[in-house]
């Protein structure tokens, strides 16, 4: 409710509240140049101040119109994602995770399977599902040698891409409606979340939950407008990049389950499951160990090298006092799958917001409570919130088939005109 009433009162146009929130924006990127050992996030966080910097005084000085809000918000987008993002490519500058995806693309051309049986060093591992090495795959078919063609396959361009197109779809499956008065266009309000340091940071310097996010939003969103065989297909798309997909199956089904009754919720499932299946089924023939040492072992802390994902989170302080603690974070993570499981049955989500909510909090009690993970990954999270607000205010007001599932009306229960039935 908190989290709610914060979004609508940012995405009504009040100026304190922008100019505040570009401040936030600004001072939290001042600490990366600071603070940060990582070059790409000095890199990112001394540009991206520059742009808060000016959507402030932009909001704050400029006259209330909409033309202000979105000039605000093409400055943000420009110092926080357009300059880094275009420097680091050109420079050849990315965070590991991106050097994996293109390697494992390679692999993935070359062998049918994105995993090494020997790796020999931690970024030789390729912790991802086989669907990710698809984004690596421009990098396999164009090379490095020219300087063009090495940033036309940079896997962060095709990750953003796919979240950008899948926010696009999800507005599109819901459909348009006219801009309220007094409040920011659409475009305006998902450039501003775009330009935010939850997107715009990972989509500078690696990218790699970045299709993840954008999938589940569109699966959440084709769920809510009665699509189940189209949101199996994001969600198949979705838990073949990463296993953290997984918990999104049950949360769309349970919103299917009551939308549309059990049946559609079955099908939708079905085609998740499968698609899945058929997306991991070469990983597992043709390198059955190495992708479990590495898709599985080496994400939770228990592989042959040490995983980079070492963020002080309750799961990993657990972790780091021995087997004990392992397993105790790994019981805490099963329980709160667990409570979140019966929360399906016993309250299931009614709409997209709900939905999206119920599947926050588990990624969320996943993140922390796992024995590895890192505070970036809250994004995740944050952004499904967020979106998911942000696209159920702008959608139209038309009727939808929404209703408890049930059995049909009979003729009895059916109004009668005046006059009888004819």
């Amino acid at each position: 409710m908190l989290i709610h009433r914060i979004v609508v009162h940012l995405s009504t146009y009040r100026r304190p509240s922008w100019t505040a929130g570009w401040v936030v924006a600004a001072v939290w990127a001042a600490g990366f140049p600071v603070v940060s050992t990582l070059e790409t996030h000095r890199v990112w966080g001394f540009w991206a101040v520059f742009g808060y910097l000016v959507a402030a005084a932009v909001v704050g000085l400029g006259p209330d119109r909409e033309r202000t809000r979105a000039f605000a918000v093409a400055a943000a987008l420009a110092g926080a994602v357009v300059v880094p993002l275009a420097y680091l490519l050109a420079s050849g500058h990315a965070q590991s995770e991106v050097e994996v995806i293109e390697r494992a693309g390679g692999l993935l051309v070359e062998r049918a399977t994105p995993y090494l049986d020997e790796p020999r060093s931690v970024v030789e591992v390729t912790p991802y599902l086989p669907g990710m090495a698809l984004l690596g795959i421009p990098r396999a078919l164009l090379g490095a040698d020219d300087p063009v063609v090495r940033v036309l396959g940079d896997a962060r361009l095709w990750c953003a891409a796919l979240l950008l197109g899948c926010l696009w779809a999800g507005r599109r499956a819901l459909g348009a409606a006219p801009d309220a008065a007094g409040r920011p266009s659409h475009r305006t309000a998902v450039g501003a979340l775009v330009a935010s340091p939850i997107v715009a940071l990972p989509l500078a310097v690696s990218g790699v939950d970045l299709p993840l996010a954008g999938l589940l939003c569109l699966a959440l969103v084709l769920a809510a407008r009665h699509r189940p065989v189209a949101a199996g297909l994001a969600l198949a798309a979705a838990c073949s990049l990463k296993w953290t997909a997984w918990p999104a199956v049950p949360v769309v089904m349970a919103l299917l389950a009551h939308r549309d009754g059990p049946r559609e919720a079955g099908r939708s499932g079905l085609v998740a499951l499968s698609g899945t299946a058929l997306a991991v089924l070469p990983g597992v023939l043709l390198s059955p160990r190495a992708m479990a040492e590495q898709v599985l072992a080496f994400p939770t802390g228990r592989g042959e090298f040490t995983t980079p994902a070492s963020s002080p989170m309750p799961g990993r302080l657990l972790a780091e006092l021995g087997a004990a603690g392992w397993y105790a974070s790994v019981g805490l993570l099963l329980g709160g799958g667990l409570a979140v499981a019966v929360s399906l049955v016993v309250r299931p989500p009614r709409d997209l917001v709900a939905a999206a909510d119920r599947l926050a909090l588990g990624l969320s009690l996943a993140f922390l409570l796992a024995p590895a993970g890192r505070f970036g990954y809250l994004a995740l999270p944050v952004l499904l919130v967020v979106w998911s607000r942000l696209v159920r205010a702008d959608a139209p007001g038309r009727p939808t088939r929404e209703r408890p599932y049930g059995p049909p009306p009979t003729v009895a229960a059916l109004p009668v005109p005046a006059g009888g039935v004819r």
